[in-house]
């Protein structure tokens, strides 16, 4: 492919920011970019009249434009741009529905022959959820799977760190430009990223995160993803429709299932209930890749190894929700001195944690 092909998708990408759709229909109409670049404005206006707004910005973006400033600008800016016609654009995206066309990024892109799983949900989540965001990512990608997010706060944000803290490979997906940190207090989680995985968005430097380009976004996280994970969403919730983009791609989506009676976990258990499959363990959801974890294995062999049996029967009953030491003590029949005592002792090994005042979670 040209250089002067893959700058004129440049150009179009940039000028046509949250219209995809329009993007798509002009490449239908005029064959190249390069071609939508020489066609009048008059001409453009008298065939989507019913785009009045975005065929104005695309020609006064067209008027403005010199292609080696804006070249100039991204290597400035220690970015890449590729369009969906370059070799190196990621294949998973190829076969969606209003594919970008094209993607900036910072660091790496994901690979195309290494499973990839997406992980979201709630912004405001809770002890329970930051548990599972952080515990699903860290043995996923332990496993060899790149972790797909948001960056958002809460869920994407835990799911990036998780997979980080395994040593894997984890790639942000932006709502804005892939020069703006969002939000602000993300910006160690950001250049973790670029350092270690990946940074991606549609919309070109400078563009700022708003409310109607997240909904696109999240196409391109199920998009890059073989499957998609939820954990934690309400009933209403941006990561539904990470969920719906994902099945309408023909993606596989799991769901953390949580308390009845959790608003926070509505939106997950309805999942399960129209027939998404139950996250239960990252081991599950390997499973049902086929993929082999040796770090799960390894783990199962130590955790047998460094705990006594008395400390086994109090962990095999920990997991992401918070337990009290008085529930222990009825599955266990063990006294409640001698619950304390192993839960400290848990705690001490790595294998426990007390997340507030006498309520515990199993930690590994």
């Amino acid at each position: 492919m040209s250089e002067t092909r893959e700058a004129c998708w440049h150009w179009l990408s940039s000028s046509l920011v949250g219209e995809t759709a329009l993007l798509w229909r002009l490449v239908e109409r005029y064959g190249t970019p390069e071609s939508i670049f020489a066609v009048r404005e008059e001409d453009l206006q008298k065939a989507f009249p019913k785009n009045p707004g975005g065929i104005r910005r695309l020609c006064q973006g067209r008027r403005e434009w010199d292609f080696a400033r804006e070249e100039e600008r991204l290597v400035r800016l220690g970015m890449s741009f590729v369009s969906c016609e370059h070799l190196a654009y990621p294949r998973r995206l190829q076969n969606i529905s209003q594919k970008p066309g094209g993607i900036y990024f910072r660091g790496k892109l994901p690979e195309d022959d290494r499973p990839s799983i997406g992980i979201v949900g709630a912004r405001a989540c809770s002890a329970y959820g930051r548990s599972a965001a952080l515990w699903f990512a860290k043995e996923l990608a332990g496993a060899g799977v790149q972790i797909v997010s948001g960056m958002a706060s809460g869920i994407d944000g835990f799911g990036h760190w998780g997979a980080l803290e395994a040593g894997g490979k984890t790639f942000g997906v932006l709502g804005g430009g892939v020069d703006i940190c969002y939000p602000k207090s993300h910006q160690e989680l950001y250049l973790r990223l670029e350092q270690e995985g990946g940074l991606l968005s549609e919309n070109p430097p400078g563009t700022k995160a708003m409310s109607h380009l997240f909904p696109l976004r999240n196409r391109i996280i199920s998009g890059l993803s073989d499957a998609v994970l939820i954990i934690e969403a309400k009933g209403k919730s941006g990561s539904l429709i990470t969920a719906d983009t994902a099945l309408e791609q023909g993606r596989d989506v799991y769901a953390v299932p949580g308390r009845l009676a959790d608003p926070l976990s509505a939106g997950c258990n309805h999942l399960i209930g129209q027939g998404a499959g139950i996250a239960l363990s990252p081991q599950y959801i390997l499973d049902e890749m086929g993929i082999i974890s040796k770090s799960i294995k390894k783990k199962k062999e130590r955790t047998q190894k460094d705990l006594e049996k008395a400390e086994n029967m109090v962990y095999s009953c920990l997991g992401l929700q918070a337990r009290k030491p008085e529930e222990l003590c009825e599955e266990t029949e063990l006294s409640l001195i001698e619950v304390l005592r192993i839960l400290g002792s848990l705690e001490l090994k790595g294998y426990a944690k007390e997340v507030y005042k006498n309520y515990y979670i199993r930690a590994l």
